[in-house]
């Protein structure tokens, strides 16, 4: 596929505009990184990348390295033109100084040099310039090697040529500032999910990531591009025909050019796998590329449904939901000036590639079933299975509404509710066990905690269709519990609580109810996980009780434990070990467990989509092989495992 951009290599200072300075990014950091923890860290990482894709973009890179350092540094390095260095007019710096110490100085203003870009549209490199304690430029352009280094975003000394050279490109490292972040230990793993995915978006473009701390290099390039994505994320499923794939490139109105590419194929999953993309960057918040994409999709597989028979004249049409179930697609767009909505700005508004990517799939995958009658019946076949168990969920979820209904209550009756109505002041603990839960009730703050025990443990939803898994008895309780609805008519909106609290034993039976339970959680209540409302409880693995007096000490794994008693004398201790949450009365859960005070919980947060709904796949999922691959490269980061 050609890509769309300018590819005049008149590339230079006077293609740098300004248009303001950097004052408060280290007072605000998080208003342009999002955060000063993990995310906000690797971001960093991104936009020193992402003007490298750039580059790449507009036709004049092929490799970028990325290197995390002994010392944690970062070095990103590419082979596109370079930076330029000469003098910018407006300000009288060389335009590598402006680009890194102004906000908004950057060549993706005004259309002089990439016409599509990703990244912060020249916010990136000034900010990570100014977050960094340390960080050093160099450019290879003009048979010269020119060098440049800051502290804290202030150059240390003016631009200066330091050598020839007889290549091209730009090589920047930095050290996060310690004073600024939370912690600046990169993770390898963390920038090898962003990196893979890059290289699957740009076909052909060779990204190397490596991490000289423990000598270990991974190489992404993938000439089959969206195609090879589709496939890495079908790794542990089964599909049922080949990848399908189409692009286009069209003019919009106004002469801007839109570049779409679609990759589907269908598996035999119960769910769908949706992500589209602007400019590289994960839409999250979908759309109008998404909505051309699914309204194409339910026209054309409703239109050959009708042509096979399988639709009868009398027969209503086939939803959306039924006709993606199983599906895995890609969509990204390449668009000149993309204009982002939604609260997270993730959602594109540009209208006119709504049509763009509907024509395309539309005739993409007209010909495609038109041409493949054997995997056009398989398809239609799924579809139809998937809307008769929608329509047997419905009746499900219409008989359970009327027997609430003559029980004069929507709530199941082992649900202890809280007393607080305001969803934001109400938590609600999902607890394993009935013995758990009677502790759990007895101890809990009534006003504004509720308890729902479960027993045993729940349907593994990945091997389930909706049908199904309305039809678990413990499932019902908690969708009901919560009141917000299930898969697509979920609406957080009506969500009962805004802390879900999975509260399960500390052994290997807890982590798979847990497990069960976010799978869930992910696969159909996924807004509740996307607004950060579910929770891990983490109870206590030990308590030292000491043998004089009434001091009762705590501890959530061994090593603290044992450090404790060598300072304090195990002799004046005796251990106990919490083999589950009934273990512990009343006044202890609360203590230790559910306190707001004195409790820990974790927050489930979802960092990247696409290694999530893997890890999903392969710990639930039919096949066994990658479950074990799994657990056996896993293994030694497992630590307090109670088996």
């Amino acid at each position: 596929m050609t890509l769309s951009a300018n590819h005049n290599s008149n590339y230079g200072a006077d293609q740098i505009q300004v248009l303001e300075g950097l004052e408060g990014v280290r007072k605000r950091p998080g208003m342009y990184i999002g955060s000063t923890g993990p995310r906000g860290l690797h971001h960093l990482v991104y936009e020193i990348v992402d003007n490298s894709i750039d580059e790449a973009l507009a036709g004049f890179c092929t490799e970028i390295n990325v290197a995390i350092k002994e010392d944690n540094s970062i070095c990103v390095s590419d082979n596109g033109r370079g930076i330029p260095v000469g003098i910018q007019e407006k300000t009288g710096l060389p335009a590598v100084e402006v680009a890194l110490t102004m906000l908004h100085a950057g060549g993706k203003f005004g259309g002089g040099s990439y016409k599509v870009s990703g990244g912060l549209h020249g916010v990136g490199m000034s900010v990570v310039n100014a977050l960094s304690e340390w960080l050093e430029v160099r450019v290879e352009r003009d048979g010269f090697l020119f060098q440049q280094e800051y502290s804290k975003g202030k150059p240390l000394y003016p631009l200066r040529q330091i050598g020839l050279s007889d290549r091209t490109g730009t090589t920047i490292s930095f050290v996060p500032d310690k004073g600024i972040f939370e912690e600046t230990e990169y993770s390898k793993e963390t920038l090898a999910v962003r990196m893979r995915e890059l290289a699957f978006l740009n076909k052909n473009i060779k990204i190397t990531l490596s991490d000289e701390r423990y000598g270990s290099t991974e190489v992404f390039k993938y000439a089959g591009g969206l195609t090879d994505f589709v496939k890495y994320l079908n790794k542990n499923k089964d599909p049922i025909h080949p990848v399908v794939y189409f692009a286009s490139q069209k003019a919009d109105d106004r002469g801007r050019i839109v570049q779409a590419e679609v990759a589907i194929q269908y598996t035999g999953a119960y769910v769908e796998n949706l992500h589209s993309y602007v400019n590289n960057i994960n839409t999250q918040e979908g759309g109008t590329h998404e909505v051309g994409f699914k309204a194409a999709l339910t026209r054309i597989v409703n239109d050959y449904a009708r042509r096979l028979n399988v639709l009868k004249d009398g027969n209503a049409n086939l939803s959306g939901e039924d006709i993606r179930e199983g599906i895995t697609a890609i969509i990204s767009v390449k668009v000149e000036e993309p204009q982002f909505e939604g609260q997270t700005k993730t959602k594109l508004g540009n209208t006119e590639v709504k049509g763009i990517v509907d024509r395309l799939v539309g005739e993409g995958m007209g010909d495609y079933l038109e041409e493949n009658p054997a995997q056009t019946r398989k398809i239609i076949e799924k579809t139809v299975q998937a809307a008769r168990a929608r329509e047997a969920a419905r009746k499900a979820r219409e008989i359970s509404r009327k027997q609430s209904a003559l029980e004069r209550t929507s709530l199941p009756g082992k649900l202890a509710d809280c007393s607080m109505k305001d969803p934001a002041m109400s938590e609600l603990f999902i607890v394993e066990g009935d013995s758990a839960g009677g502790s759990a009730k007895q101890g809990r703050d009534r006003r504004t905690q509720a308890i729902l025990p479960l027993r045993g443990k729940i349907l593994n939803v990945e091997k389930a269709r909706l049908d199904k898994i309305l039809a678990n008895e413990e499932i019902r309780a908690l969708i009901t519990a919560m009141g917000s609805g299930v898969s697509a008519e979920f609406d957080i909106e009506k969500a009962r609580y805004h802390k879900l609290i999975i509260m399960t034993d500390a052994d290997v039976d807890g982590a798979h109810i847990r497990t069960l339970l976010l799978t869930f959680f992910y696969r159909y209540m996924y807004p509740l996980v996307e607004a950060g409302f579910v929770y891990i409880a983490q109870p206590p693995l030990f308590a030292a009780k000491a043998k004089k007096g009434k001091e009762v000490k705590y501890f959530y794994n061994e090593n603290d434990l044992e450090n404790f008693l060598q300072q304090n004398g195990k002799d004046k201790y005796s251990v106990q070990r919490y083999k589950g949450l009934g273990e512990m009365n009343a006044d202890q859960l609360w203590e230790t467990t559910m306190n707001p005070e004195n409790r820990t919980l974790l927050r489930v947060s979802l960092d990247d989509d696409v290694f999530t709904d893997e890890t999903f796949t392969i710990l639930m999922g039919d096949k066994v092989e990658p479950r074990r691959e799994f657990i056996n490269t896993n293994a030694q980061y497992v630590k307090n495992l109670d088996i």
